[in-house]
């Protein structure tokens, strides 16, 4: 928004909030370090059978971002005691922000033993020698969007792409950005991108045509400023890609399959809570967990509950209401993999993806997959 300064380091809309590309620059050093075991945050209970109740201690889990609406089911995990039920007597939530430190690093350094990111950070990583492994995944949908104005230059379709200006934020938005126009046959030459920043004023301003957006975010801003946004979402248009996954080491896979496991239930139950009461959501967002958390400042809870809302639609598909929340069919994770591909990740399902775990756990706990609404397109902020 208008004079408002965020450091570079602490830009939301990049993807480095999600891990991120710089992910790929992970040294021989911390893959060392992943190989001989993490640190105590990330857990030290040894996972035994799946009978009696377990006591799996404190662990670590590194969020994408600053504490807000995106972690909802975390903060209602943590708020009605699931993670306590679990068999946890802590489970620590720390904050992301910086861009220089991806999920992928710090869990192989061992300060945390899961990591909240997205296959476009994992899977350079992997690519690269990390052994690491995604378990599940909270968005079915990556939130990345082109946002144009109704009064300004709409664009409601891959067609109308063509001769238009584009603000692309600089570093992984121009992967991600490349690998749409790949994804739909749009050559380079057939638009004009303009390195901004993460502002929509020169969009406002006329000096591009749309702007580089996440869903839940920036047409909740324009619409703020008595702005009709018109939203194309990528995931619906060519460049379906899962966000917001569980990442853990391969080791922890398995070495600690039990604890995982009860992670992974009380997260689907954090998760539930959040999906079905989005007011709720954001109120524990604003007054408690993320407290401050807005770089020194409160969150705003008309924002966030609009985030909660257009969030649910990321969240809950026909699929997650047949199959349960995190899961992924086997169509989605095709498409993610050829999502990756056009923007230059070569990688096989097997190498990224161990569901495994998650099938256990609704096997053993039928009752966790429960009817959920699937939210309608004109439920998100568009």
């Amino acid at each position: 928004m208008p004079g408002q300064t965020i450091p570079s380091a602490f830009d939301r809309r990049s993807f480095l909030r999600m891990g991120g590309v710089g992910a790929g620059l992970l040294g021989s050093g911390l893959l060392l370090a992943a190989c001989s075991g993490g640190g105590d945050s990330a857990g030290t209970a040894a996972s035994g059978s799946s009978g009696a109740k377990q006591d799996f201690g404190k662990i670590a889990v590194q969020l994408s971002w600053i504490k807000n609406i995106e972690f909802a089911g975390e903060f209602h995990a943590t708020e009605n005691g699931y993670y306590k039920d679990a068999g946890f007597s802590d489970v620590e939530l720390l904050a992301g922000g910086s861009g220089s430190t991806t999920a992928e690093e710090i869990i192989i350094s061992g300060k945390a033993l899961v990591g909240l990111s997205a296959p476009i950070a994992t899977a350079p990583s992997i690519i690269k020698g990390a052994p690491l492994k995604i378990i599940g995944t909270t968005y079915q949908k990556n939130p990345f969007c082109l946002m144009s104005l109704e009064d300004g230059t709409p664009i409601r379709t891959v067609a109308d792409l063509k001769g238009k200006k584009l603000g692309v934020q600089a570093g992984a938005n121009n992967t991600i950005i490349d690998g749409f126009l790949k994804a739909n046959g749009i050559a380079k030459s057939d638009v004009t991108i303009v390195t901004t920043g993460f502002d929509i004023a020169p969009l406002i301003s006329g000096k591009y045509d749309a702007h580089m957006s996440y869903i839940t975010n920036e047409p909740i801003l324009a619409a703020a400023e008595g702005k009709k946004p018109v939203v194309l979402g990528f995931a619906d248009n060519g460049l379906p890609f899962v966000a917001e996954t569980f990442t853990v080491l391969q080791d922890t896979i398995e070495q600690k399959r039990d604890l995982l496991k009860a992670l992974l239930k009380a997260e689907i139950q954090g998760w539930t809570d959040a999906v079905k009461d989005p007011d709720k959501s954001a109120e524990l967002a604003v007054t408690k967990y993320g407290k401050k958390a807005n770089f020194g400042k409160d969150l705003d809870l008309d924002e966030q509950t609009k985030e909660a809302v257009a969030q649910n639609t990321l969240i809950v598909t026909a699929d997650v209401t047949a199959n349960g929340l995190f899961t992924m069919t086997q169509a989605l994770i095709d498409e993610n993999i050829k999502s990756l591909a056009a923007m230059g990740y070569s990688i096989k399902a097997e190498q990224l993806f161990d569901l495994s775990l998650l099938e256990e756990v609704y096997k053993e706990n039928p009752d966790l997959k429960v009817s959920l609404p699937v939210p309608s397109a004109s439920s998100s902020a568009s």
